[in-house]
């Protein structure tokens, strides 16, 4: 697996194949959108039965993660979870899974629009975070030196199969794929990302590899994919 190194804002980056971003120099983790619980939400709220899964492949994922880098500190980027009740219907394994991770580690839970609020299995709550001059949020501003989420961006290249989950970033932002296995996509080159980035942006996409290409807003828009943010 290949991983796609990086300087954002003089600070080294890694953007994992997998989703995460690591900064080596405070050993720090970094994940975005794990939307846990959302079968649960969808059942709850429409009667829509979906396979009750997804936690445990993200956490499952997430943990790989943690066992490859054994990281000093873990920030979730907010929209952990699908709503405030999902973090209360974790299953027994699933908030055992959590304790083990959170051991011997700093936990920061960042405020999504779907989690604004604290939930009670440790770590520590902010709407934004600060390392190293950079600051860490749920949804993108117009502040320079920022790592955000929220729009699981997504980038495809022609003849080469389905958009895949990225990392946009420029000179001032970094947005982060969504981590979550019951999560959509927004295109990278629709609106607001295009707003956001109106002087193109690199994607990194992610699957086996992680490929960093350019993002110009020169070429055709598409549709988003599966929009859910």
């Amino acid at each position: 697996m290949t991983d796609h190194a990086f300087t954002f804002s003089d600070v080294s980056l890694v953007a994992t194949a997998r989703r995460a971003l690591w900064l080596p120099d405070t050993q720090t983790l970094c994940v975005s959108d794990l939307h846990l619980g959302k079968s649960g939400r969808i059942a709850r709220r429409t009667g829509t039965m979906l396979p009750p899964f997804e936690t445990t492949d993200t956490l499952a994922r997430l943990e790989d993660e943690i066992n490859r880098f054994d990281p000093k500190s873990v920030i979730c980027l907010g929209d952990s979870f699908d709503d405030l009740d999902a973090s209360k219907e974790l299953s027994p394994q699933a908030a055992a899974t959590f304790a083990q991770l959170q051991a011997g580690r700093r936990w920061i839970w960042i405020e999504g629009n779907h989690d604004p609020g604290p939930i009670e299995i440790g770590g520590s709550h902010h709407d934004a975070f600060q390392i190293r001059g950079l600051a860490f949020r749920h949804i993108a501003t117009k502040a320079t030196g920022e790592v955000s989420g929220h729009y699981h961006p997504k980038h495809g290249l022609r003849g080469s199969g389905p958009a895949r989950p990225c990392f946009l970033y420029d000179h001032d932002r970094l947005i982060m794929p969504a981590f979550g296995t019951y999560t959509g996509g927004l295109s990278s080159l629709a609106e607001p990302l295009t707003n956001l980035f109106p002087n193109g942006a690199i994607a990194v996409m992610t699957g086996k590899t992680a490929i960093p290409v350019p993002v110009t807003r020169t070429l055709r828009k598409p549709r988003s994919v599966g929009r859910s943010y």
